[in-house]
């Protein structure tokens, strides 16, 4: 597995320049960048296509060339195999038929930015792409309201101003976040600022490149066990499972959905 540079060649590490040259064939998410990549490093592998489309066809040639004894590197686009991007079904196959699996660290879009922003990065959540509609993403929306850690998120440019409206719908317009795109490449850029100002910078702007944003944590405001019970009590009464009423109460309140959940099957007890 080689994380390869997001931007910048010049990010190539000895260690990378190493196992591509060592490679009989490379699998890549996309051979014409990987194409780039190999000859700045001076490698001639056979290159393979392995990306979301055809994984499963082409994880199956690659656990074929391994039993065959071949050494083969997995690559995406840019970043680390496996994180947001495919690989992570080969890599579990090839250990579950007793091939070594080893890593090439390299540089990372999701470190990058929470470093960049400035928020602190004791702790932080890594997000990934938010669903596009659905329960799912009204769920994970939801839990940006009430997240006291960093939340990294990579957003697609056509997708970057609907979702930095969703957000806000959630943290309200003062919560700050940090904008970046075309990390370490010609035209990087970061911008940070508060919510609402986000959505007034980019109305305006044209958006372009790969973005990863950063949302700053929030100040919980905790209520009290007893009231998130009050709160799942009316869910329950208005048709929903205790599962589902203690869940929605604990993202709502930030108080234990256990306890929460206990409380209703205690009530169910007495009924």
């Amino acid at each position: 597995m080689c994380a390869t540079p997001i931007g910048n060649l010049g990010d190539v590490s000895d260690r990378l320049r190493e196992a591509l040259n060592s490679a009989e064939v490379v699998f890549a998410e996309d051979t014409r960048r990987t194409a780039t990549l190999l000859q700045h490093v001076g490698a001639r592998p056979t290159v393979r296509s392995l990306f979301i489309g055809n994984e499963a066809e082409r994880t199956g040639e690659l656990l074929v060339l391994l039993a065959e004894g071949k050494t083969v590197a997995l690559v995406t686009d840019a970043g680390m195999p496996a994180v947001s991007d495919p690989g992570a079904e080969a890599i579990r196959l090839a250990r579950d038929a007793g091939h070594g699996v080893t890593v090439i660290p390299g540089p990372s879009a999701v470190i990058t930015a929470v470093a960049a922003a400035g928020f602190g990065a004791d702790r932080f959540v890594f997000e990934g792409f938010l669903p596009r509609k659905g329960k799912e993403r009204s769920r994970r929306l939801a839990t940006l309201g009430t997240e006291d850690r960093p939340v990294v998120l990579f957003i697609s440019p056509h997708r970057l101003l609907a979702d930095l409206e969703a957000i806000a719908a959630v943290t309200g317009p003062d919560r700050e976040i940090a904008i970046t795109r075309e990390l370490t490449k010609l035209h990087e850029e970061v911008w940070v600022g508060d919510m609402g100002s986000s959505i007034e910078e980019w109305s305006g702007r044209e958006a372009r490149g790969e973005f990863t944003v950063v949302v700053a944590p929030g100040a919980i405001e905790r209520v009290s066990v007893e009231a998130a019970i009050s709160e799942a009590r009316t869910l329950v009464a208005g048709g929903s499972s205790p599962s589902d009423a203690s869940k929605r109460a604990a993202v709502a309140t930030g108080a234990s959905r256990r306890a929460i959940y206990e409380a209703l099957i205690r009530d169910q007890d007495r009924s």
